[in-house]
């Protein structure tokens, strides 16, 4: 057999056998009850084990923004506590309707219209998150879709599969 013939006679031996590939989890979805996006997005997606929340802020389902209230005299007054602890509690029952919890998550960015509210903003998420929560990135932006808004997180939460079923599990048992 000439050199040539053994490198082809190689060539055509079958790779050896793959695992077999998990099947791949994909889901999206824009949760009734809840302010619709203002984009062609979903408020969540998912994707095998992690589920990716969009961009979320303090709007309601009335369109209306928790934290931005007129004071007495008819002036705006925009408070970063109540927008911050409205934007997580949206999170987090976004992250319900796709089987996760608050405690699942394992990244955040926070957006923020101003540094000055950073103080009100960490002090409302330590009530949400401890140093054994997710990652965090905070940064300052020019504006949100909003004037209003103060605020907008995005999230990535991790939940597989064989989780959720264990918790299904537990829970009947309960």
């Amino acid at each position: 057999m000439s050199a040539s013939t053994r490198t082809t006679a190689r060539a055509r031996k079958p790779p050896p056998p793959a695992a077999a590939p998990r099947p791949a989890v994909t889901a999206s979805a824009v949760i009734p009850g809840k302010a619709r996006p203002r984009g062609t997005f979903p408020h969540f997606r998912r994707a095998g084990d992690f589920i990716f929340v969009s961009g979320t802020s303090a709007r309601r389902a009335d369109d209306s923004i928790a934290g931005a209230e007129l004071d007495a005299s008819g002036r705006q007054v925009l408070d970063i506590r109540r927008q911050t602890r409205a934007v997580l509690e949206n999170v987090r029952d976004i992250l319900a309707s796709a089987g996760a919890r608050l405690s699942d998550v394992v990244e955040i960015s926070t957006y923020l219209v101003s540094m000055d509210d950073f103080g009100g903003y960490n002090e409302v998420y330590s009530e949400f998150f401890g140093y054994d929560g997710p990652a965090r990135t905070t940064v300052a932006v020019a504006a949100l879709p909003h004037p209003l808004l103060r605020i907008e997180i995005k999230a990535i939460a991790w939940r597989p599969p064989e989780r959720r079923a264990v918790s299904r599990a537990s829970r009947r048992r309960t």
